[in-house]
């Protein structure tokens, strides 16, 4: 299937199969974000290793983050269908091996081999959709995909919860096994492209030194303020390592015949801003996710499972408002509906920040929501608009970067953010988390998550303007995919 003509976009359709598949392979990267938090003691309690858990989800993040380029050019390069299964390959392996780890550093291990495999399957799979529908389709497609992280906040969760209390966390991993397998099989039988074979030169040496620059990048923002001060040799060490090998990567770009990331991603005004747009994204995202659970658990005594439903009502908020932003971008425009989103993102984060000090479980669920429905106006349009401003053999690189500048905004938000709170917590009357500490500590990051929102306003501003005819006239046209099945 490889046009975007086909009528529809439910699950009857023709293409229904397909957005079932990628659905199902979206899915294995969103529960797998969510269900390992609630099992860590049980973990810890069985394996050892309570000193070195962050790495846990630390491992599993970089991995990701790192390879996400590489894949979305390799996507542009092979096909999407390849590419895909290979991460959920390898995500199949990792998580078979994450079930039997015997250790806690075999197990952080295995979670590296997942997030190659998860940088490879998010990003393509929303190429995918970018690919067979049309721009007037692709909105309600993203709310489709945007549900699948909605549902997993629930589910993932209570899942790992409940595997943890029967004594069977091993299961966390486990059963990724059906599902990756489901997916997989789902997208051999139903999705077909032809690619045009042409000879090309991978950029090797390129791939290398951006993994390696971006890990020390990453690396140094995730642990500073962690694991080691942000002002000692061994930060300062791995930034400056880290800027070194960049400088590095982009001297063999400057010659490389087909480079891993091209220069034209960053000098498009379009792409430049938008990637900017979906930096701010992730980091306002993470921080509510990471910090509205110890506001609530710490400040209120709220039960786990009462904390993430009201975190729940974010990702409950996006897939609602991703799915009518088409109606939105058709007729105003892609700017026009970020600049909405935008705004209605920053008053939620700011009846959060404002409140926090007086803590109140249901008003932190409803600002969940309305930034919810912000982002889910933001990241959508700002995503397709940048889909939509290139060809077939660039559209992966696209959402790849995209996407990779919304990891690296949640990397970077949370040391940030974590910074702030540590620094409260230090200087608290009890050196650690007490109710008010906690109170002071998650006001100041909601403060940080609103700056974040007020600072991405001024990249949703820089979006070059388009018509509205070159909207309408794109939108009465199938996507550029080259080849039909």
């Amino acid at each position: 299937m490889s046009t975007a003509t086909d009528e529809g976009v439910g699950f009857r359709s023709r293409r229904g199969p397909i957005l079932v598949a990628l659905m199902l392979a979206t899915g294995l990267v969103a529960i797998d974000a969510t269900i390992v938090a609630t099992a860590v003691p049980s973990i810890v309690e069985d394996i050892g290793g309570f000193t070195s858990f962050p790495w846990l989800f630390s491992a599993y993040l970089l991995a990701q983050a790192v390879s996400v380029p590489v894949y979305a050019k390799l996507s542009d390069v092979l096909g999407r269908k390849p590419v895909i299964l290979l991460g959920i390959g390898l995500f199949l392996l990792g998580s078979i091996l994450c079930g039997v780890a015997w250790s806690m550093p075999a197990l952080i291990a295995f979670r590296v081999l997942q997030g190659l495999g998860a940088g490879a399957v998010q990003p393509v799979a929303i190429t995918i959709a970018g690919d067979i529908y049309t721009l007037a389709e692709r909105a309600k497609v993203q709310g489709y995909l945007a549900s699948v992280w909605a549902v997993s906040s629930v589910v993932g969760p209570t899942l790992g919860g409940v595997f943890a209390s029967l004594g069977i966390w091993r299961w966390i991993f486990l059963i990724n096994i059906p599902l990756c397998l489901l997916a997989g099989w789902m997208l051999i039988r139903t999705f077909h492209e032809k690619v045009e074979r042409t000879k090309h030169r991978i950029d090797y040496p390129g791939a290398a030194l951006l993994t390696v620059s971006l890990s020390l990048l990453i690396l140094g923002a995730l642990q500073g303020g962690q694991a080691w001060p942000w002002n000692s040799p061994i930060s300062i060490g791995v930034f400056a390592g880290g800027a070194v090998v960049f400088i590095a990567f982009l001297l063999v770009e400057r010659k490389a015949a087909e480079p891993i990331l091209p220069m034209w991603v960053v000098s498009r005004r379009l792409l430049a801003t938008t990637a900017l747009v979906a930096f701010g994204v992730g980091a306002v995202m993470l921080g509510l996710t990471s910090y509205v659970p110890t506001f609530l658990e710490g400040a209120l005594s709220t039960s786990p499972l009462l904390a993430g439903l009201a975190l729940a009502a974010l990702t409950l908020g996006w897939p609602i408002s991703a799915s009518q932003a088409g109606r939105f971008y058709l007729r105003i425009g892609f700017r026009s509906t970020a600049i909405i989103g935008i705004v209605v993102t920053v008053i939620g984060s700011a009846v959060l920040a404002l409140t926090a000090s007086s803590p109140n479980i249901l008003l932190v669920a409803m600002s969940c929501f309305i930034v919810g429905l912000g982002l889910g106006l933001v990241a959508t349009p700002s995503l397709i608009a940048a889909q939509t401003s290139v060809e077939w053999n660039e559209r992966g690189v696209v959402t790849g970067t995209n996407l990779f500048a919304r990891s690296i905004g949640s990397a970077i938000g949370v040391a940030v953010f974590g910074a702030v709170a540590n620094s409260i917590y230090a200087n608290g009357p009890s050196g650690g988390p007490d109710p008010h500490t906690t109170v002071s500590a998650s006001s100041a990051v909601f403060l940080a998550v609103l700056v974040s929102a007020v600072l991405t306003v001024v990249a949703v501003l820089a979006m070059p303007a388009e018509s509205k005819g070159r909207i309408a006239d794109t939108a009465s046209k199938a996507s550029a995919e080259p080849a039909k099945d």
